[in-house]
């Protein structure tokens, strides 16, 4: 779990037959980390010449292909989440572009991902990760199985 020491509390519900659980506001969906750190990669790659450039000073550990592949992931998903926001409120965000840096100008307040998560809480289960719950869907395919997690055993309890 990311970041280090982070808990999701996670619950059955047995008239629904489903498992859900409560992510703290700072954490990203379906992300690692927190929604400042994604945030600091999508604004990192606004600021460089290319995704390129970026994606190699932000994972230097990584080859390019594969650190290509960890930057682009979390560009899309916060242009497309910010994206939705702008629909959401055009009152708001019609003049905007859905950056990261666009709404950082527009609200004045940085990190601005945990901002405007705040601003839409009755959308958060129809917007996309990281900044909403909703699951990555494939375009033109069948609809993405719903997968559960495994109830297992409660862990141990601390010694007293």
């Amino acid at each position: 779990m990311a970041p280090r020491g982070a808990r999701v509390a996670r619950w059955y519900c047995p008239q629904g037959h489903r498992t859900f659980s409560l992510l703290p506001d700072c954490l990203a969906a379906r992300l690692p980390g927190t929604l400042a750190e994604v945030e600091a990669v999508v604004a990192a790659v606004e600021q460089a010449p290319s995704l390129e450039v970026a994606a190699d000073r932000l994972r230097p550990e990584v080859e390019l292909p594969g650190a290509l592949r960890w930057t682009r992931r979390r560009v899309q998903r916060v242009h497309g989440a910010l994206a939705a926001v702008r629909g959401i409120l055009p009152e708001l965000f019609a003049h905007c572009p859905a950056t990261v840096s666009g709404l950082r100008a527009r609200l004045g307040v940085a990190p601005v991902l945990p901002a405007v998560r705040s601003l839409v809480p009755d959308y958060l289960a129809a917007l996309p990760a990281p900044l909403g719950f909703s699951p990555h869907r494939l375009v033109g395919g069948k609809p993405p199985r719903r997968r559960q997690h495994q109830a297992g055993p409660d862990p141990p309890r601390p010694p007293r």
